[in-house]
């Protein structure tokens, strides 16, 4: 039996608009669920560290923007509980309102207090009108420092770490020069900018060995078609996610946790990140 030519048309017509609704219910299911709560964990080795060597472990939490502490932010304690991290950074935008600071606590209180962690402020910790002070205690209840245009030095297994933390490019002041003040000179140091662009200021005003820049803010473009971004929060500059080491100091910019504006992710997946340093000292 054959089928005659408007039959086809009819036929055609139905499968192109099924096939659209197919692949926009896709569309809305990846930006809506997949790529916010399915979370990424990327593990890095930097310079002469591998898998097989001892190394310092450090991992990086951005933009939580908590709203909720649901599954995937307990999975992600839980990943921080068992990678046996020796500093955990957490780089700004972790809530954008003051009354989550309860949230905050509630997230914290499930990563063991014995990690040291770090943390620096985001534009949202301002422009949510977060006080600093009640911010400031809540981290160091949790073994967290909070540092604002200052550096701090840890020392882990005989090795010393300085982390110069800056306050964020777009809501507050950022100074890299007045943190250096503070600054001991170490084995490492790692610098926490919240704005990626800031890296751009910060490379014109130091001579200073910095081993790398850890920053977030853009959420990986939260759209990116194609390794397109067409909507960049004020502070990205030309940098959207992932690691730029075509200049010194060498970046990496996480695509983070939250969300901002809009509660949608597409081709930015949530991303945790552990960076490997090996020990200095072993052969």
């Amino acid at each position: 039996m054959y089928r005659s030519t408007e039959q086809m048309k009819i036929s055609r017509g139905k499968f192109i608009k099924y096939s659209l609704q197919f692949l926009s219910g896709l569309f809305l299911l990846d930006a809506l669920w997949i790529e916010k709560f399915f979370i990424e964990v990327n593990e890095f080795y930097l310079k002469d560290a591998t898998a097989k060597t001892d190394n310092f472990k450090f991992i990086q939490v951005s933009d939580l923007h908590l709203h909720a502490v649901g599954y995937s932010l307990k999975k992600i304690a839980k990943q921080i509980n068992d990678s046996k991290a020796d500093l955990v950074f957490f780089t700004g935008d972790s809530i954008d309102k003051a009354e989550n600071l309860k949230l905050l606590r509630e997230f914290l209180q499930l990563i063991d207090t014995s990690i040291q962690k770090t943390a620096i402020l985001g534009n949202w910790e301002y422009w949510g009108n977060v006080d600093v002070r009640k911010l400031r205690l809540l981290y160091s209840d949790f073994n967290c420092d909070l540092l604002i245009n200052k550096s701090k030095q840890y020392t882990i297994r005989n090795k010393s770490i300085s982390v110069t933390g800056i306050d964020d490019y777009v809501g507050g002041n950022a100074d890299y020069l007045l943190a250096m003040k503070t600054y001991q000179e170490s084995d490492f140091h790692v610098v926490l900018t919240h704005c990626p662009e800031h890296r751009d200021v910060i490379a014109t005003q130091t001579h200073d060995k910095i081993d790398l820049i850890l920053s977030g803010h853009t959420h990986g473009g939260q759209i990116n078609i194609f390794g397109y971004a067409p909507f960049k929060p004020p502070g990205s500059g030309k940098y959207t996610r992932g690691w730029y080491t075509e200049s010194q100091p060498p970046l990496y910019v996480s695509k983070g946790i939250g969300t901002s504006i809009l509660p949608v992710r597409f081709g930015a997946r949530s991303e945790i990140s552990i960076f490997n340093l090996k020990d200095v000292e072993q052969p």
